[in-house]
């Protein structure tokens, strides 16, 4: 059946709602139990203990050559923060007090390339470099992966190539630690792809492919470089397992930074995160790994902006991948350039639609008045995107009482923390950071 004959036949309410642009606020009804959802999963949490044992053995290399890693011991990890100021900003200016806590997870702030995609991007090219170096026998898994950065090491990399589609903040993840290890490395960028990302690229001898089409355009470019070359690596976004167990990692180091913050979740103590989205991996990833700790006890949310809700769309349809925003007449045009995906990754949609408990979206005009908000109350400065995930308790409060109810929570909010995935903003340059800020 074509979709045009498939969107006649199944009449949802707030497809229209979706197409005139409203921000909505929807509920997965095919959330299940936890334990269901992980038993039905193709990929297992064995499977990010063994991301999680890939990046321990990088470590020494990452602190080498990325100084700011260093503090860290080369693990690539974010601050949690409480964000009371902003908590108490919303209550006034929504006329409704946030019940629980509400806290910001600055992957924004993340090192090497400032965005949650240093943490898939990155992993997926660490274990790319290890199944070369260990099949060729240049390494083992009991070396010190620090030897990575010798010249023998950058020089036997240069023969391989990478290759990889973007609107942006994947493209930097990929390009900057592709070419620290010695890779060559193309980013196609879609349209949306900020020129500084690009620019920035270019500085680390990336080489950059520019498209007039969206992301979809910029993949497939991706694709079909790789494939006319045996030696190239194609990091395939929207279909990629080790671009999602790199992001998966983040639950285990999130589990610990809650016990630091003392911070309970257990069926009394619900925990709410908020995820922006476009192609669905890191999102997917994060909510897929916080899952198999927290289960019933942890409620995500996928946040995407009112022009581009892909996964949202092919969630509520379970057509998945098989529709795009553009096939029901919405334009795909946004400033959150991270988020200008128009088809979702059916790869993800399927492993989170058992655990995913709901989506919404926002508008351009709220990521902006957000934006403001944070840097008046917090001096934390963000990209447009990543504060898709802000209004999110604010919706699940007004929205989402139904939720709330079905869940026997309503009585538990006020033991709630709410985490907010900032996803990216660090490495903005200033005087566009400043530009953000006066636009909102």
């Amino acid at each position: 059946m074509d979709i045009e004959t498939w969107l006649k036949s199944n009449q949802f309410s707030l497809l229209e709602q979706l197409q005139s642009l409203d921000q909505v606020f929807w509920v997965n009804p095919n959330l299940e139990k936890a334990q269901q959802g992980i038993e039905k999963s193709p990929l297992t949490a064995e499977d990010i203990k063994d991301a999680e044992e890939r990046l321990n053995r990088f470590a020494p290399y990452l602190a080498l050559v990325f100084p700011e890693t260093k503090a860290s011991n080369g693990i690539i990890e974010s601050a949690l923060v409480r964000i009371p100021t902003m908590q108490q900003k919303f209550a006034h200016d929504f006329n409704q007090p946030i019940l629980g806590e509400l806290l910001l997870k600055c992957d924004s702030h993340l090192p090497i390339s400032g965005s949650i995609k240093a943490r898939g991007g990155i992993y997926e090219i660490l274990k790319h470099a290890e199944n070369l170096a260990i099949t060729h026998h240049l390494l083992t898994i009991e070396d010190d992966y620090s030897i990575l950065a010798s010249e023998e090491f950058r020089s036997f990399f240069s023969q391989y190539s990478i290759a990889v589609g973007s609107t942006g903040n994947l493209g930097l993840s990929i390009g900057i630690i592709s070419a620290q290890l010695g890779f060559n490395v193309t980013v196609h960028m879609s349209a949306d792809a900020k020129q500084w990302k690009k620019d920035l690229l270019r500085s680390k001898n990336v080489t950059v492919v520019e498209y007039e089409a969206d992301y979809s355009q910029a993949v497939e470019q991706g694709r079909i470089q790789a494939e006319s070359d045996p030696k190239c690596y194609f990091v395939d976004d929207e279909n990629s397992h080790d671009l999602f167990l790199g992001y998966a990692v983040a639950a285990t180091r999130l589990e610990k930074q809650l016990e630091q913050l003392e911070i309970l979740v257990d069926e009394n103590h619900p925990l709410f995160v908020y995820l922006p989205c476009g192609v669905g991996g890191g999102p997917g990833g994060v909510a897929f790994g916080l899952k198999q700790l927290f289960k019933d006890n942890v409620h995500c949310f996928f946040a995407e902006p009112t022009h581009s809700p892909c996964m949202l769309l092919g969630l509520m349809t379970g057509l998945h991948d098989q529709i795009s925003v553009q096939d029901v007449g919405i334009d795909n045009v946004t400033d959150a350039d991270g988020l200008a995906v128009g088809r979702p990754s059916g790869f993800v949609g399927k492993i989170i639609e058992p655990f995913l408990s709901g989506s919404y979206t926002i508008s351009d005009d709220n990521l902006y008045k957000l934006l403001k908000e944070l840097v008046d109350t917090e001096k934390i400065y963000l990209e447009p995107s990543a504060l898709a995930g802000m209004i999110g308790p604010t919706f699940l409060s007004s929205k989402g009482i139904n939720y709330l109810e079905k869940h026997d929570l309503l009585n538990k909010m006020n033991n709630a923390t709410h985490i907010v995935w900032a996803t990216g903003g660090s490495m903005v340059p200033e005087e566009i950071l400043a530009d953000y800020y006066q636009k909102g």
